[in-house]
């Protein structure tokens, strides 16, 4: 059973900064590009950042610059460490694993989800 299990969410105000990270099981993470997709209030679900199992990373224009993505294979774990956050970056950030089908910006090519962890950015 594949499990994704987000952490590192909360509370920070604007400029500051937070790490997320996502603990993958039952899966063999190391042939998985994962992805972080993020969902704020009233919004779809939108493309953050992903991360080829080889280590190639990719972002979303909106955060680009000022997030990293990277991975330790040898854990299971992707992270996303996200810097100068803004109040539009709130949102419940999901960590997935891509499945394949279409491109890695689109959440519906993203077969495993996590449950979300909540990133709140005050003004």
């Amino acid at each position: 059973q594949v499990q994704l299990v987000e952490s590192g969410g909360g509370l920070v105000q604007a400029g500051g900064s937070l790490r997320l990270s996502c603990a993958a099981s039952g899966l063999t993470f190391s042939f998985y590009t994962m992805g972080w997709f993020r969902q704020g209030p009233g919004k779809e679900r939108e493309f953050v950042a992903a991360i080829s199992g080889s280590g190639n990373g990719y972002y979303a224009d909106s955060v680009k610059g000022r997030s990293t993505i990277s991975r330790y294979n040898a854990e299971n774990t992707v992270y996303l460490q996200m810097n100068s956050l803004k109040p539009e970056d709130t949102a419940v950030y999901y960590c997935a694993a891509y499945s394949g089908y279409t491109g890695i910006r689109y959440y519906t090519g993203y077969k495993y989800w996590g449950q979300g962890t909540q990133v709140t950015v005050s003004s």
